[in-house]
């Protein structure tokens, strides 16, 4: 595999973000065309939001979403919260959810994050490992949820 590059993600990355979140996502209906370009274009003009992706050739290998959230507590330090961390199947253990984590987490460093959230629903040791030697702290906090 030639080297990968992690970048931002472009206008024009869609349709393999969305070909990536099939393996993170993968008995999720797919997104109607128009739905899909809408919430996109909302991602990449946040001054809030930062998709990563990590490329290689033409291919989108890696992806995370990060949000930077202002804050009135902590001396008005953001925090950020990482989500959507995907790796395509068949290039795992490559180190690229590493480094797509490592650009979220300096990108939050530049911003003064005082913290950087992350959560998965997946109870498997390995994942859980995963997150930990990309630097997250398991047990730190506790997590709720409510969905919809």
């Amino acid at each position: 595999m030639k080297e990968a590059i992690i970048r931002r993600a472009t206008e024009h990355d869609l349709p393999e973000v969305l070909n990536l979140y099939r393996h993170l996502h993968p008995h999720e209906a797919q997104l109607e065309p128009a739905t899909a370009k809408r919430v996109w274009s909302n991602l990449l003009t946040s001054s809030f939001m930062t998709v990563i992706v990590a490329q290689a050739s033409e291919q989108l290998l890696s992806s995370c979403t990060l949000a930077i959230v202002p804050n009135l507590s902590r001396g008005g330090r953001s925090y950020g919260v990482i989500e959507n961390v995907v790796t395509h199947a068949d290039h795992r253990k490559l180190g690229l959810g590493r480094r797509v984590l490592a650009h979220a987490l300096n990108i939050a460093s530049q911003a003064d994050c005082y913290k950087v959230h992350l959560a998965t629903g997946s109870k498997r040791e390995t994942t859980l490992r995963f997150y930990e030697e990309a630097g997250f702290e398991r047990g730190s906090k506790t997590y709720f949820e409510v969905r919809r």
